[in-house]
């Protein structure tokens, strides 16, 4: 027999999963406020779709509210696509967080230890390998655009961000690692 998805097994099902769904969306948009406005889409959706679930147990209860949650994200992704693709911008008016909401999803998601890992991983190298870096790693460009704007040969240009990965690797590495283990 199908569970009853009254109001307050949504509840306890908001209360068991919502800090976890948020942290999932956080760390695939990079956007809190879009991250907040994804679980309530998620629960919007158990809410409308309740009368449609046939699971009998609480994991498959899960699993069902897993499905909703990857589908919120992939519209979103297609919204935003859409809008980058045609310039647009407005498709959604997310309410603003406060500062400590913004904090709070990015520590939740340990998004601001890795990144401070990484800024100051990037800090301790030289500036001309930190621009070979970024070169490389943001603007996606070549070695042999990297050893053009530099003027140095693709080979060093090569040997300069490969050295300077494994130098982040070493420094970013455990802050990373544990932010993947808390997936």
């Amino acid at each position: 027999m199908p569970l009853l998805l009254d109001a307050e097994r949504i509840t306890a099902l908001y209360r068991r999963h919502a800090q976890r769904l948020l942290v999932f969306f956080q760390r695939r948009v990079q956007d809190p406020e879009l991250a907040v406005d994804l679980v309530a889409d998620t629960f919007e959706t158990v809410v409308a779709r309740r009368a449609q679930f046939r699971g009998e147990t609480e994991e498959e209860l899960s699993g069902w509210l897993w499905r909703i949650a990857l589908s919120a994200l992939a519209s979103a992704q297609v919204r935003e696509q859409r809008a980058s693709d045609h310039a647009r911008d407005g498709i959604r008016v997310p309410r603003a967080l406060t500062d400590a909401e913004l904090d709070r999803v990015e520590e939740l998601a340990g998004t601001l230890t890795l990144r401070t890992a990484v800024t100051e991983g990037l800090g301790d190298l030289p500036e001309d390998t930190r621009a070979a870096v970024r070169m490389h790693v943001v603007e996606g460009l070549s070695y042999a655009t990297i050893a053009e704007r530099l003027g140095i040969r693709q080979d060093a240009a090569r040997a300069r961000v490969m050295r300077a990965m494994r130098q982040l690797h070493r420094r970013v590495g455990p802050a990373f690692d544990a932010w993947r283990e808390d997936r």
